[in-house]
């Protein structure tokens, strides 16, 4: 059967979002890896990339090994790569993800499975299909937190996603798509999807924001993802500024290293100590616990300003007048 491809517009449209989001048109001859879960999404996406990019996509579909219907989606997704002639990959955990916190150890898993398979594949470039709603569910999430300017950036249209490998750049060329018109296009194209039943599951706070948006017609979530975007920027900004107070601040030492916090803002010096944190970490070799930059350290610095010690993320935090130090935390006692 022959397969049907998107109108012209939409594939234009899909390029012009990627150019957007790369800060240039790819190269040519340039392999783009996609991230196709099997959703009406992802599928989506793999139809647009395809059009957009003739021969210049791969694809590959990670089982979680979580669910007994995952294997049959992943040849599902393999079956449509291989109408398309798009070269297809079915990666799977070597050891079965830890569930105690499953939604971000999957993630773990998946980007790294992902940035691996890409990186062996020849790609620099790896597409994800988050798309306007999931942008608006993820602010609505973490202003409900309490996040920050870094939280409340949300989903960044293009980041470096991988320590492992830092010349992966992941890119989400949907972010101004509804998920309503990705699923019409799926269905319009007669591309096969599947709908992963977590997708209806309460004990997720995603779904109830999701709900929440279904129910209130007046929460646009182009309009919340475009906010999102404008914090966006603003964090660029404020970070080409840290970088420049990490420069001039941040000294290594022997166990660790150490920042000069004086006179600066609340602001700068929440940010140089999380930076501060990542850095400790990766030059001492810890990873455990989880950590990224957009967890909150308001107790950590509260301590901190009464002249405490603190911990977090497997550091231990000592200020000297103001001048702060970062070297690994002790191992806890056991009773």
């Amino acid at each position: 059967m022959a397969v049907r491809a998107p109108d012209p517009a939409l594939a234009a449209r899909f390029g012009a979002d990627l150019a957007a989001a790369l800060g240039a048109r790819p190269d040519t001859g340039q392999v783009i890896a996609l991230a196709v879960s099997g959703g009406p999404d992802s599928m989506a996406m793999l139809a647009l990339a395809h059009a957009a990019l003739p021969g210049g996509v791969i694809a590959a579909t990670v089982d979680h090994q979580l669910r007994a219907e995952s294997a049959h989606e992943a040849t599902m997704v393999a079956a449509y790569c291989a109408q398309l002639g798009v070269a297809h990959a079915t990666l799977a955990p070597t050891s079965p993800i830890d569930r105690s916190s499953l939604q971000a150890n999957a993630r773990m898993v998946r980007y790294g499975l992902l940035a691996g398979w890409a990186t062996a594949a020849g790609a620099r470039i790896l597409l994800t299909a988050h798309h306007a709603d999931d942008q608006a569910e993820t602010f609505l999430m973490r202003a409900a937190r309490g996040s920050g300017l870094a939280g409340l950036a949300a989903i960044r249209a293009r980041r470096e996603e991988s320590r492992e490998v830092p010349s992966l750049l992941v890119v989400r060329p949907l972010l101004g798509w509804r998920r309503t018109e990705l699923r019409a296009l799926a269905k319009g194209l007669g591309v096969p999807f599947v709908d992963d039943p977590s997708n209806d599951d309460d004990r997720f706070d995603r779904i109830r924001f999701r709900k929440l948006m279904a129910d209130n017609v007046w929460l646009d979530p182009v309009a919340i993802a475009a906010s999102a975007a404008h914090l966006a920027e603003a964090e660029r900004c404020l970070t080409g500024y840290l970088d420049g107070l990490w420069q001039q601040r941040a000294t290594t030492t022997a166990n660790g290293l150490s920042v000069d916090m004086h006179d600066l803002d609340p602001e700068m010096r929440r940010r140089l100590a999380r930076r501060a944190i990542s850095q400790a970490r990766i030059r001492l070799g810890i990873t455990t616990p989880q950590w990224h930059e957009s967890m909150a350290v308001e107790p950590l610095l509260q301590a901190l300003i009464e002249h405490r010690s603190a911990t977090q993320a497997g550091i231990l935090v000592t200020p000297k007048g103001k001048i702060w130090h970062f070297s690994k935390a002790p191992a806890r006692r056991s009773h």
